[in-house]
């Protein structure tokens, strides 16, 4: 069975989708198994999407007008399409003349899928590049610190002269957790617990 996808990224009416639905049409889908959303590709909630790909069954054909249509990503359309090939459900796109029932179409979607591999290794190289720059430069990565060096320094005084941490925590205003990991990070804790044992 044919089934269409079609998306308009605007969710007002400047958009329609009768273009799609036209040449869907034209391609062999039945009206009925036509799925649409009115929404940005870069959007996760396609409740349109999710229905088409929940309806598709073994031995069905996805057709959208265009591979922008389908995902908001290169590798988010791959991990679509990886995934109806696992469950023998073919895809063609009718714009780039990409049908995975052909063998020019499995040659496209093989080097999409070398595409997203190479820009998962660039991205990967340059993160690895900026912290090493940031590094070279003295600073490390990670979040900021909650409780900054002189907020600890009140800490500790405050927790020297025998306030308990739960009064510290209302005091600065900072989770139980958030202060006990701070102090172990400092090694300030367990040498504070050595000294107040008798």
């Amino acid at each position: 069975m044919l089934i269409g996808y079609m998306r308009v990224s605007s969710a007002d009416d400047r958009q329609s989708v009768d273009l799609q639905r036209d040449a869907l049409i034209a391609a062999g889908v039945d009206e009925r198994n036509l799925f649409f959303d009115k929404a940005s590709g870069a959007k996760d909630d396609r409740p349109g999407l999710k229905k088409c790909l929940e309806y598709l069954k073994s031995g069905d054909e996805l057709i959208v007008w265009k591979l922008d249509r389908l995902g908001r990503s290169l590798p988010h359309l791959l991990s679509i399409i990886t995934d109806l090939k696992a469950r023998d459900i073919a895809f063609h796109s009718l714009t780039e003349q990409m049908n995975t029932n052909t063998p020019h179409g499995e040659l496209l979607f093989s080097l999409f899928g070398a595409l997203a591999q190479y820009e998962r290794a660039l991205t990967r190289e340059r993160i690895m590049a900026g912290l090493e720059a940031a590094r070279k430069r003295g600073r490390r990565g990670g979040r900021l610190p909650t409780i900054d060096k002189e907020q600890l320094e009140q800490i500790k005084i405050a927790l020297e002269s025998g306030a308990s941490k739960a009064s510290v925590c209302r005091s600065f205003k900072i989770p139980r957790s958030t202060l006990i990991d701070t102090l172990k990070r400092n090694g300030w804790l367990a040498s504070f617990q050595k000294v107040k044992e008798p």
